[in-house]
């Protein structure tokens, strides 16, 4: 099994990357794992707080138990990946079996961030897009899909994502062994990136 790590800022186009790499990929030979799924439940606490929770910060995320996944599948045990609801901040009871495949896909802000996971990853890849693309890209994302106005989602973006992402999410793309630049339009990396996979399948 290879394992990739994806990381890059919000809105920065790691999902469409991971797409246009399983398509150049044999069917079923792939896995992906998302960070998103392994946010800390916040249940505990009333709406109002979970309404403050920075995503953007390492601390929000079970590191523990994504690692420890990542070492069952690399067992060639199968997994019960967590789910996760942003409308209520709250892990769901549903979970989604991934079971071992030759390729290993990470994908998430903060995948580079935590140094016990950088250490099972075989590649590590930061997706790299300006930042005016990205809030936009947040801005529609976050209205369609997490019931936020712009007026929300803009104050989020100055006094959370942004800070988080320059003190936290930037300074990891000093780990990547490639770096991607536009996202999913940059064919040239992600033709690399496939190629060196498909040497090692």
């Amino acid at each position: 099994m290879i394992i990739i790590g994806i990381a890059g800022g919000t809105g920065s186009g790691k999902t469409t990357v991971v797409r246009k790499i399983i398509e150049q990929l044999p069917p079923n030979e792939v896995a992906v794992i998302s960070q998103d799924s392994y946010y800390r439940d916040s249940s505990h606490i009333p709406m109002e707080q979970r309404k403050e929770i920075n995503f953007d910060h390492p601390d929000s995320i079970e590191f523990s138990l994504l690692t420890k996944h990542l070492v069952e599948l690399q067992a060639g045990k199968s997994i019960e990946e967590p789910s996760y609801s942003y409308l209520t901040c709250t892990r769901q009871p549903e979970t989604k079996p991934v079971s071992p495949k030759s390729v290993l896909i990470v994908e998430g802000i903060l995948v580079l961030s935590n140094a016990s996971l950088r250490k099972l990853l075989d590649i590590k890849a930061f997706v790299d897009c300006d930042s005016d693309l990205r809030l936009s890209r947040v801005i529609r994302r976050d209205i369609i899909e997490r019931g936020r106005d712009v007026q929300q989602v803009l104050t989020r973006y100055e006094e959370t994502v942004r800070p988080s992402h320059l003190q936290f999410i930037e300074p990891t793309k000093r780990f990547a062994d490639i770096i991607i630049p536009q996202g999913g339009n940059n064919t040239v990396a992600i033709n690399i990136l496939t190629n060196f996979i498909k040497q090692h399948l």
